[in-house]
């Protein structure tokens, strides 16, 4: 029993430690990426880099990503791949990430989230929404 009892309490401390040590970082493959600002300049050269930082920001906050991994992500990312990515199987409960951004964007941009939704939409185009801007050029699958 008290074998139990020990083994129970070290999974718990385990699985607090580990939440806390690995929450807040984007999924791989994003995790690894660099600096990903040039592309979001390139397909956005009249937007604020003020305005890109706050829509990463935006974004980070909704998924509970650390602010500090905004910049890898990529105007061409597909945000369903990335909630796939960090939820794989469909049995996993997530954190409400699509109703928080749904809510907030409602709240922020004057936004309903139902009416521009589809499973490919990217980061770009969602950023092009609520900034009202045309990107430069097509946004293309990042690599």
């Amino acid at each position: 029993m008290i074998k139990i009892t020990i083994i129970s309490i070290l999974t718990v401390v385990g699985v607090v430690i580990w939440s806390i040590w690995d929450g807040g970082k984007l999924p791989l493959p994003f995790r690894d990426r660099t600096c990903q600002g040039r592309g979001w300049k390139r397909a956005f050269p009249s937007a604020r880099t003020k305005d890109i930082r706050d829509f990463l920001l935006f974004f980070v906050e909704a998924f509970a990503f650390s602010d500090n991994e905004k910049l890898k992500l990529n105007p061409n990312d597909k945000i369903l791949e990335i909630y796939k990515t960090m939820y794989p199987s469909k049995w996993m409960a997530d954190e409400l990430e699509f109703e928080t951004l749904v809510v907030n964007l409602q709240r922020n941009y004057s936004i309903d989230f139902a009416s521009i939704w589809y499973d490919d939409l990217t980061l770009g185009e969602l950023f092009a929404v609520c900034i009202k801007i045309t990107p430069n050029t097509p946004l293309e699958p990042s690599r």
